[in-house]
């Protein structure tokens, strides 16, 4: 199926370097999504119930409210516990990956990451929205 074909996902993008939120911003709308960006846990919880999204990216690493802190409260929301979140770190220790299921993530997308990774993973993991293929 071609991307132009898909009904767009409503990606929220949480990364506390504004590099990476660009980048994925970029890459997303290439791929026809819409896109809404924080750039820490607590600014990602207070767009939540508005931008409604069907994949969450969030940062492991970011100051006041980590990754897996901002996952885990999404995921004791039952309004968004069925919204996929893909963790997004270079960290991809066996640890890491472990503590980010613990906290409800799906997966862990490694930064740097490129387009064709991100736009794959919003494919694979937004199984449960309209947006999947």
């Amino acid at each position: 199926m071609q991307e132009s074909s898909k009904i767009p996902c409503k990606v929220l993008v949480v990364d506390d370097s504004q590099t990476v939120r660009l980048s994925a911003q970029r890459f997303l709308r290439e791929g026809g999504h819409e896109v809404l960006l924080a750039e820490d846990g607590y600014q990602a919880l207070a767009l939540l119930h508005d931008f409604m999204p069907d994949l969450v990216f969030c940062d492991i690493l970011m100051p006041r409210l980590d990754g897996y802190q901002t996952c885990a409260i999404i995921r004791r929301n039952a309004r968004f516990a069925h919204v996929p979140v893909l963790m997004l770190s270079s960290k991809d220790g066996v640890f890491d990956l472990a503590r980010g299921r613990l906290a409800g993530a799906q997966d862990h997308l490694g930064k740097p990451f490129g387009r064709e990774q991100l736009l794959q993973a919003v494919q694979q993991h937004a199984v449960r929205s309209p947006c999947a293929p």
